[in-house]
């Protein structure tokens, strides 16, 4: 957005780039976890801007691209921790009114191991909130659609009897008590995951702002698998507010510690 307009193409400002970097500094986070990430050529910038700048500095870096051949929003990572493998699930389709429809950018699973302890961390992003049907107000629809694909994915891949180890992270476009969120919490009685408690240093929850609608939104998420809470620190969910937050992205950096 360029003095309150789109403009496709049109680098982010310098002002803006300056603000995330000190965002990611501040928090300097083990593995960071990217939504609406550009083209490969923005990662390597990024990359090497945190490098010139202080750091933190990551030795791997992942970067996926969506399957729509016109969207710009890609998933991404870095970390300081070699991953064992990369997964990019871009064939998730699912039955949308009369037709199918697809989940445009995908989800990206991570797999790490850290001190004997294996883990999978997907990389999220669901359809946006904008109405493309009067029959979906807010896509609402599709948006549950597309979660209850992905939980299936994951549900099938790592059985909750298994006790498996994974996160899943991003942008859910969604609140605490959707559809969309319940898919990836709970199936019948069995819990699937948690949302790990997050809050800003004044005991805020809201993770977005709305700018033409002057609102605030909680729509980010950390999820942690049962097996995995064991090793989350409890209450050290967090949500930057420094001043320049705003700055940096209409969303507010999140982060949980975990002890392996």
């Amino acid at each position: 957005m360029v003095e309150g307009k789109w403009r496709p193409d049109y680098p982010k400002p310098e002002i803006e780039k300056k603000a995330a970097r000190l965002m990611i500094r501040s928090v300097n986070p083990d593995i960071l976890v990217l939504q609406e990430m550009g083209d490969y050529r923005y990662l390597v910038e990024l990359w090497a801007d945190l490098n010139v700048t202080g750091g933190p500095f990551y030795p791997y870096a992942v970067w996926k691209p969506n399957r729509e051949e016109k969207e710009v929003r890609h998933l991404a990572l870095f970390s300081k921790y070699p991953p064992v493998s990369t997964s990019n699930h871009l064939d998730l389709t699912f039955p949308y009114f009369e037709g199918s429809a697809n989940s445009g950018r995908g989800l990206l699973e991570v797999n790490f191991r850290q001190s004997g302890v294996g883990f999978s961390l997907f990389n999220l992003h669901l359809k946006s909130m904008w109405t493309e049907r009067k029959d979906d107000p807010q896509a609402r629809i599709r948006r549950e659609k597309e979660a209850r694909t992905m939980r299936n994915l994951i549900r099938k891949k790592y059985p909750p009897e298994s006790k498996p180890n994974y996160l899943i992270v991003g942008d859910f476009n969604d609140h605490k008590d959707s559809a969309a969120l319940r898919r990836f919490t709970t199936v019948n009685d069995t819990v699937l995951s948690n949302a790990i408690p997050c809050a800003d240093s004044r005991g805020h929850f809201w993770t977005h702002y709305f700018k033409k609608q002057d609102s605030y939104s909680r729509i980010d998420y950390i999820l942690a698998s049962p097996s995995l809470m064991k090793y989350h620190l409890p209450e050290s969910g967090r949500i930057m507010d420094f001043k320049t937050s705003g700055i940096a992205s209409d969303h507010r950096l999140i982060y949980a510690d975990f002890r392996f």
